[in-house]
């Protein structure tokens, strides 16, 4: 059975990358981020040319004409999260970027779409004592829109060595799909990080000679484990498992995961960055500043974890 969806703050892919594996069609997508638009032109124009030649791929959600975005049949969004996250100023609807979830609103009254799936940070789930959901899921009710959300970690459901908690939210309009619908379980986690990682890797990325290198030479001392600079010391993670990538790990040296290699002491690639997101190993990246780069695979989700949760959906139409 073929479905076709929309990928709303698309940023990179992950959403595209994931349904694309089952075989659904991305009919529309829109992602303001010059960079980010970079990346995914990129890697999907030869796959779907068809979202660009007919000028599908929007820049700024908050103007597209509702009633001109093609039907489809689900709705996928990573709308943003830096208003419901612990790391950012929690400013729920009072931060522009939290009203963004109004435009799915938007699309949604207009459209009809019949299952809506949507990932965030996992504090978006108790928020405010729980009443930025609570509103959510009062909108969405008033649409008749029935309601599953779940928080998982990427390496609890998936082979992702990454300690990443994300709450994973989908709506049906049909209860009785509603009602067949179940969140995957957990599996073991059976992959360890040094299984990712590149072989050869620029020296630009090793800390040695560098100022910080002093201050964190004694503590990051085992190969089975993933460390961070946090300000003022080092910290050490789960063995074999990375810490969650966040929004300032390409500022300075603060939160970047850092390893010790059979060389030295260094911090992780971009490129890894991808590959801890669990993105393919051909995945493309773009000539841009590793900056952009290490953000972007920040603000990206676990891909098998949404390929999971899709498969789920599809057994409710069986």
């Amino acid at each position: 059975m073929s479905f076709k969806f929309i990928d709303l703050f698309a940023w990179v892919w992950w959403f595209h990358n994931a349904l694309s594996q089952l075989w659904w069609k991305c009919v529309f997508s829109s992602e303001i981020d010059i960079n980010a638009r970079k990346t995914y032109e990129l890697n999907y124009k030869n796959h779907n040319p068809d979202l660009f030649k007919n000028n599908n791929f929007n820049t700024d959600i908050t103007i597209q004409d509702e009633k001109s975005i093609p039907n489809h049949d689900i709705l996928c969004a990573w709308f943003p999260c830096q208003a419901f996250s612990i790391a950012g100023y929690q400013k729920w609807f009072e931060d522009n970027r939290g009203t963004l979830f109004f435009d799915i609103i938007r699309i949604l009254k207009e459209k009809k779409t019949p299952i809506i799936f949507l990932e965030n940070v996992k504090n978006l789930a108790s928020h405010a004592e729980w009443e930025t959901l609570r509103l959510m899921l009062k909108m969405l009710k008033e649409e008749w829109y029935f309601i599953h959300f779940k928080v998982m970690n990427s390496m609890e459901y998936w082979n992702v060595p990454q300690n990443r908690e994300r709450i994973y939210i989908v709506w049906f309009r049909d209860k009785e799909k509603f009602d067949r619908f179940s969140f995957p379980e957990k599996i073991d986690l059976k992959t360890n990080f040094r299984e990712i990682l590149e072989e050869n890797v620029d020296d630009k990325y090793y800390y040695n000679w560098k100022s910080l290198y002093d201050r964190i030479k004694d503590d990051v001392n085992r190969f089975d484990r993933a460390y961070q600079w946090r300000r003022q010391y080092v910290r050490e993670n789960k063995s074999w498992v990375f810490p969650t990538l966040t929004a300032n790990m390409w500022t300075w040296w603060h939160n970047v995961p850092i390893i010790l290699d059979k060389k030295w002491i260094r911090k992780i690639t971009p490129r890894e960055a991808f590959l801890i997101q669990w993105f393919p190993k051909n995945f493309i990246l773009p000539n841009l500043a590793d900056s952009h780069l290490y953000k972007q695979a920040w603000n990206s989700v676990s891909v098998p974890v949404i390929k999971r949760v899709a498969e789920k959906l599809l057994l409710t139409f069986n």
